[in-house]
């Protein structure tokens, strides 16, 4: 018998039998349970829209400097005498303080010169009335011989005529009679001219006085002296030294008030301009008033030094602008100003703010009310939110500003309480089920962050 039909016997059995088996289990068993189709829904993370009130900041960074410089420039030349012992690098000077003094040999001998030839001219002076006086009284006896005289002329040309003079004797007597109106005639010009020696004489006082103010003058700038609290920054004298006019001896910085020019975007100020601004100011704005436009902004600053893990503060008011725009960044220089910046370093035994340090500053308008939301939670212009169903909703919305990580809406974008999705679901179907789980700690996180940034 061949293999093929022996393997045929045995299968074909084998089969019939199993198929018998599956057609028994097939008949006798229950129909299968029918099971309805759920909707399933996605799992996200999501924060209730809650209205708060943000201030909006912009943070820059500058250096400080002094608002006010002193530059002890020699007025006067000369050997320096006196130095003073504090002026030295880093050293507090105060107000009134004498920097140095140039020896005042000199002036002293030219304030002498001049009284000399003030008490000189005047002498001159008192010399010219008496010399008047003499001549006047001269003047009049003069006169009265001029009479006499011309009483003999008259009556030696009455006797000329009558026959009894020669005519040699009246000559003389009309000599004598012209000789005499001379004499007259040289004392009234001597007279003439005392006006003008006494004018003269009192403008060359007024130039003695004028040499005299200016030797007391010299004599008073022979002292520098410090018109405000300052720290040196660098000298460059010592006793013994000749001091030339318009030298440089040293340059102190002012300690009252500190300035931190920081370059801010103008689009970003701009926008810190116009949020806390509640009415628009007057326009044009006067170039001259254009200061007091921006003081009355309401921005407030604050100057902040960062030491390691400590950061230490200053209060600030927003000064002015800058009086140009960098053509590098395209930035503007708005200038903040730190009063008492040496006198608050004893509050937590934080240093002074002197110059050169780098700092930050945040400039700051007032309080602006609306929605705060992550601002991770805005998705290409849009919002996703659960409605009440629970169902993906997307809301187009703009926010006011953004700042770090948070972003402020416009209060009727939303309901209160909405919930904004944190993590949408991926794909993004509009309308599918979601199942909302709220993130309690992110706002106050986002929060504090933002208010320590």
């Amino acid at each position: 018998m061949k293999t093929g039909f022996k393997l045929a016997l045995i299968t074909l059995p084998i089969a019939a039998i199993g198929a018998g088996i599956l057609a028994y289990v097939v008949s006798t068993s229950p129909p299968p349970e029918r099971s309805t189709l759920a909707e399933r829904s996605a799992a996200v993370r999501v924060i209730p829209a809650d209205s708060r009130s943000l201030v909006p900041t912009l943070t820059g960074f500058g250096l400080v400097t002094p608002q006010r410089t002193f530059d002890a420039i020699a007025e006067v030349g000369g050997r320096v005498e006196y130095v003073n012992p504090g002026l030295r690098g880093g050293q507090i000077l105060p107000a009134g303080a004498v920097l140095l003094r140039v020896s005042p040999t000199d002036f002293n001998l030219a304030i002498a010169q001049a009284k000399a030839n003030i008490r000189a001219a005047e002498a001159r002076l008192a010399e010219l009335d008496v010399s008047e006086q003499n001549q006047r009284d001269a003047l009049e006896i003069e006169r009265e011989a001029l009479e006499v005289k011309a009483s003999d002329l008259a009556r030696a040309e009455a006797l000329f005529k009558a026959g009894t003079m020669s005519k040699g004797a009246r000559d003389q007597s009309r000599a004598a009679h012209l000789a005499q109106r001379q004499k007259v005639q040289g004392i009234e010009s001597t007279l003439a001219l005392f006006p003008t020696q006494r004018t003269v004489q009192t403008e060359q006082i007024a130039v003695y006085q004028a040499t005299l103010a200016t030797a007391q003058l010299n004599l008073e700038r022979s002292e520098l002296t410090l018109p405000f609290a300052a720290r040196v920054a660098a000298y460059s004298v010592e006793v013994g030294q000749f001091l030339k006019t318009g030298q440089t001896a040293a340059s102190l910085d002012g300690i009252e008030r500190a300035e931190v020019v920081v370059q801010v975007s103008l689009d970003d100020f701009g926008r810190l301009v116009r949020l806390g601004r509640s009415t628009a100011p007057t326009m044009p704005i006067e170039p001259t008033q254009m200061t007091e436009a921006l003081h009355a902004l309401g921005l407030t600053a604050q100057v902040r030094l960062r030491l390691g893990e400590q950061t230490e503060t200053w209060p600030a008011t927003v000064d002015r602008i800058s009086d140009g725009i960098d053509l590098r960044s395209g930035t503007v220089g708005v200038v903040v100003v730190v009063e008492n910046a040496y006198g608050q370093s004893g509050q937590g035994n934080r240093p002074p703010l002197t110059k050169g340090m780098f700092v930050d500053v945040v400039l700051s308008s007032a309080p602006v009310s609306g929605l705060v939301l992550p601002r991770s939670a805005l998705r290409d212009g849009s919002l996703y939110v659960a409605d009440s169903d629970n169902r993906l909703r997307m809301v187009a919305a703009t926010p006011r500003f953004e700042q770090g990580e948070i972003a402020l809406f416009a209060s009727d974008t939303l309901a209160q309480g909405t919930h904004v999705l944190l993590t949408p679901p991926n794909p993004v179907i509009e309308g599918q089920l979601l199942d909302p789980h709220v993130d309690e700690g992110l706002m106050p996180q986002l929060l504090a962050k933002d208010a320590a940034q």
